[in-house]
């Protein structure tokens, strides 16, 4: 396995991701969409998640496939970025035709990131516009680190931000994810130089620090705690892939790829985390053997997902107001 030309999900043909942020605020939206709908379904393994419309994404459910997902910070208020979202494409013509009427099908999660520094005093929610924004600037390039829903993550240690990776499997079939770390836990060993997921670290995406030399169970005190509070967290993603799966087989893709989060965050999945994972699958490629090719993808996926985790901390920017340094500012790399 070898990351894709662009090593981001949209190594997946047929996806596009777009960004908007807002430095004072921040905080900021980032939505997955793509020309057609697609299949989707979503795990969630945190205990403490904010969603809209992942009801429907359960494989009993009658949702044939999704428009658009969306990742934003805000908490709930940011569960207002899919109406942005949802409203755009209802312009353009998209959605779920239900006789003459349309109606675009737009999940979303959201990152807790209300006490990070960021001004929050606002009089008009602006995740509606940060949505829209971010539609209008889908595309198969785009920006990793300190932007649209990772634009506010914290991690125990350093600033989160938003990251992607991607595999392309043996037999073609590609697979990539995308993510927004604002976890509770670490992303990085006790001694705050290395990252948890240097395992599975390709062509240095990350940095190259490899694992830690002198390994340790032990986790340092929580400087996010001491900044603000520990109910602010979530890692909130979404995998995806070529390969045709139903709903069913997303939910099972979905599950498998919360191993990558385990692997890449400690602790992870805390009563204080919202963790989920969506999965959407384009449908390009038939499965020949559905079990041993969905287990491949699922591991495959999981894999993505941890070095999307460690690219957003590496690729995040110092910014004025910060609670939390940078890792390569506090390395002193930039």
């Amino acid at each position: 396995m070898q990351p894709g030309p662009l090593n981001l999900i949209t190594d997946v043909a047929g996806l596009r991701v777009g960004n908007a942020s807002d430095p004072a605020l921040k905080s900021g939206t980032t939505v997955l969409t793509a020309d057609r709908p697609f299949t989707a379904s979503v795990a969630i393994h945190g205990g403490a998640p904010g969603t809209r419309e992942t009801a429907l994404l359960a494989p009993d459910k009658s949702a044939p496939g999704v428009d658009a997902l969306v990742l934003s910070g805000g908490s709930a208020f940011g569960l207002a970025a899919a109406q942005g979202v949802m409203d755009a494409l209802h312009v353009q013509g998209r959605g779920f035709e239900v006789f003459s009427a349309r109606v675009p099908i737009v999940p979303a999660a959201i990152i807790f990131d209300l006490l990070n520094g960021g001004e929050k005093r606002w009089t008009v929610n602006p995740y509606p516009d940060l949505g829209a924004r971010a539609l209008a600037a889908a595309d198969r390039t785009f920006a990793i680190g300190t932007q649209g829903a990772g634009a506010g993550g914290q991690t125990a240690q350093h600033k989160g931000g938003l990251g992607s990776a991607s595999l392309v499997l043996a037999d073609g079939t590609t697979v990539g994810a995308l993510v927004a770390v604002n976890p509770m836990g670490s992303v990085t060993t006790s001694s705050g130089r290395h990252f948890h997921a240097a395992p599975y670290e390709v062509n240095a995406e990350f940095g190259g620090l490899g694992p830690d030399p002198q390994p340790s169970l032990a986790l340092l005190p929580s400087r996010k705690v001491g900044a603000m509070a520990q109910q602010g967290n979530t890692t909130i993603a979404i995998v995806a892939t070529d390969a045709a799966l139903d709903k069913a087989q997303c939910n099972r893709l979905a599950v498998a790829a919360h191993d990558g989060i385990a692997r890449a965050i400690l602790p992870a999945h805390s009563p204080m985390d919202g963790d989920l994972v969506f999965a959407a699958s384009m449908g390009d490629r038939p499965l020949i053997e559905p079990g041993a090719q969905l287990a491949m993808i699922g591991h495959a996926a999981s894999l993505c997902l941890s070095r999307a985790i460690a690219r957003a901390v590496w690729e995040a920017e110092p910014e004025p107001y910060d609670t939390l340094p940078a890792i390569r500012r506090e390395l002193g790399l930039v």
